[in-house]
């Protein structure tokens, strides 16, 4: 089976999956990544490998279009961690699919592990659809990978989870059983969109309890919450906590010790471990 892939690093276990399952790329559609929170370095060392084509401009129909020309109707379009919405395949391929990191039809949209943490999620999954041109990730499921959370789940695990769990689905279900798993697709139904984080859900409120101040620093791990210290804005990579009846306001900084600050929160204190200075822009913002 011939298959075009469209993605980056994040889900690019599903590009070697394929290959592992005796699949044979023919073209590479990625987008310039920053090189902090997104990454396409493997994906592309991969491409060039195999010697085959990389675009880094939007996968637009015509594209489509020349694929069909190039490779036969029956080529596959797999995109998985691509962050604009594909139309055009219709009528020139036979599949396109994508694979998403939420257990469909919950977590729709751009990046749902943040809110799975937040939320508490006992269980998460990835999920393989039918790639649906009038909408983000509501096509019909092909097949679904679904795993259990732990209590301190954190951003950083549940993403391994989700990136061991979409190799599973390549080198399984749709790598193996792709033309019986479509004809066998079953319609999602309705369920809920989670649109993109912006930095207030990004943000520590000190008045909430500590297991809940400590949740939303795992949620966002490496990606990094933002902490108030008076006038003072930090970029918390890690913290710890613990209960203590006190006598101090909500987010004063009780304590310092060399780079860790202990700030109370309604029920106890919480020690900001790992943090750095937020960058300000011209225009006052905050510069990440």
């Amino acid at each position: 089976m011939k298959f075009a892939f469209a993605g980056i690093d994040f889900l690019g276990g599903v590009f070697d999956g394929l290959i592992e399952a005796g699949w044979k790329p023919v073209k590479l559609f990625t987008r310039p990544c920053d090189g902090i929170y997104d990454f396409n370095e493997v994906v592309v060392a991969q491409s060039r490998r195999h010697r085959i084509p990389i675009q880094l401009s939007r996968l637009l129909p015509d594209d489509i279009e020349r694929l069909a020309q190039e490779h036969g109707r029956d080529v596959v379009l797999v995109v998985a961690g691509y962050p604009w919405l594909v139309r055009g395949w219709h009528g020139r391929v036979r599949y396109a699919l994508n694979v998403h990191p939420s257990p469909l039809p919950t977590g729709r949209g751009p990046y749902p592990l943040f809110k799975a943490v937040l939320d508490g999620y006992e269980s998460w999954g990835v999920t393989a659809h039918v790639l649906a041109e009038q909408g983000f990730d509501t096509g019909d499921i092909l097949a679904q990978d679904i795993f259990p959370l732990i209590e301190r789940e954190t951003h950083e695990t549940l993403l391994a989870k989700c990136q061991m769990a979409a190799r599973r689905l390549a080198l399984g279900p749709i790598g193996k059983d792709l033309a019986e798993r479509w004809r066998k697709a079953e319609p999602q139904g309705d369920g809920s969109y989670w649109p993109r984080v912006n930095d207030a859900d990004r943000t520590l409120d000190f008045r909430k309890d500590v297991a809940e101040v400590l949740r939303r620093v795992r949620a966002f791990g490496a990606i990094e919450t933002i902490a108030r210290l008076g006038e003072a804005r930090v970029f918390v990579a890690a913290a710890e906590g613990w209960t203590e009846a006190h006598r101090h306001a909500a987010g004063t900084v009780v304590h310092r010790h060399r780079r860790h600050i202990v700030v109370a929160a309604r029920d106890g204190y919480v020690q900001l471990t790992r943090w750095s200075p937020v960058p300000l822009n011209e225009a006052g913002q905050i510069g990440r």
